[in-house]
């Protein structure tokens, strides 16, 4: 498993690391959902987290940014963002609606397991990640 799993996440790290991935996904974990509904996490460049905001939050975020940074970092372990940058975007924090299934087809499921691993969130996670992989392949 140890060998085949760079092969598979190395095209996605490319784009962004892990650890810009889960500020961007746990977003509203990290800030709250107060500020969450107003805001989005854009980019992550250099150290530099820019963030979209609505109204006239991004003032209020200016003066949050020293704790907003320390959460952040906390949150994903290291110091990976060192500064706030803010843009006015109208649309920020607005949650898209999730796009409609396809109806389901006759096929079932695919089932993926690993059974020389011990019951844990990891294998759990690879069982879910492999299931995903076979059903895109159906699909295609």
């Amino acid at each position: 498993m140890a060998a085949l799993l760079p092969a598979v996440t190395a095209p996605a790290f490319r784009r962004r690391s892990p650890a810009s991935v889960q500020v961007f996904t746990d977003w509203a974990d990290i800030v709250g959902p107060a500020h969450a509904a107003v805001t989005t996490p854009s980019k992550l460049s250099a150290g530099t987290l820019t963030i979209a905001c609505a109204g006239p939050v991004a003032m209020e975020l200016q003066h949050l940014s020293d704790t907003l940074v320390a959460r952040i970092n906390t949150w994903c372990g290291h110091g990976l963002v060192a500064r706030l940058r803010f843009v006015q975007d109208p649309q920020a924090g607005i949650r898209l609606a999730a796009p409609k299934r396809r109806t389901p087809s006759l096929r079932p499921n695919p089932q993926c397991t690993v059974p020389d691993m011990e019951e844990s969130p990891l294998r759990a996670a690879l069982e879910a990640l492999g299931a995903r992989i076979l059903q895109e392949k159906q699909k295609r």
